[in-house]
């Protein structure tokens, strides 16, 4: 599938979205969005709240080759790892959000997010916390990639979070959710009650009666 300029637009659509919403500041995050054969990458050093058009990297997602001269981000590894792993995925968002990243640099956290139901149903029922690794380096590709191959958000510590879905909207809202459940933990702290095991089961059952319907 060849990415049109129309394509490269959208992303860039997407990503100043990512910036309005407060997901990223400054160089911090970076996104990619898969087109068949194809990954549309943020730049590496590009500010994703301000990404312009020449700042978009399209890489050969088998290979990871460039094929566009720009190079992408230093944490392209772990996008397009996730994307080879899970060929449901078509958007990868790294973010860092504020109240996610407050937690992700905590020394004692959350046992779980489940604190509203939009946490079990979009984000997900089990965070996975990765370990510190520095940004870009060949043991943090590896640990993400691990840990999304059946989780869609995960938690980075000391860094901060990779979320991931069918298209940007649903990586969106994956991410949104998550900064949500994590906002709730760090103003309530201990004061939480997150929902019970029969409560998730529940909203098991109603959302696949609404599918099956």
């Amino acid at each position: 599938m060849a990415i049109t300029q129309q394509d490269i637009d959208r992303f860039v659509g997407y990503a100043h979205r990512v910036g309005d919403a407060g997901l990223t500041i400054c160089s911090s995050g970076n996104l990619s969005v898969r087109h068949g054969d194809e990954v549309l990458i943020s730049g590496t050093g590009s500010w994703v709240p301000d990404l312009t058009p020449d700042r978009v990297a399209v890489c050969r997602l088998a290979t990871g080759e460039v094929l566009n001269g720009v190079k992408p981000s230093m944490e392209s590894v772990f996008h397009m790892g996730v994307m080879r792993e899970r060929p449901e995925v078509g958007c990868v968002l790294h973010f860092q959000s504020p109240y996610a990243t407050i937690v992700a640099c905590q020394k004692e956290r959350p046992a779980n997010f489940n604190f509203t139901a939009e946490c079990p149903i979009h984000v997900g029922r089990e965070i996975p916390m990765v370990p510190y690794f520095r940004p870009g380096s060949p043991e943090l590709a590896e640990h993400v990639v691990a840990a999304m191959k059946d989780h869609d958000s995960i938690m980075l510590l000391k860094h901060g979070q990779v979320v991931c879905g069918a298209d940007f909207k649903q990586a969106f809202e994956r991410a949104m959710f998550f900064e949500m459940a994590c906002r709730i933990a760090v103003i309530n702290g201990s004061n939480v009650d997150p929902l019970t095991a029969a409560e998730i089961a529940d909203l098991d059952t109603y959302i696949l009666g609404k599918i099956t319907k």
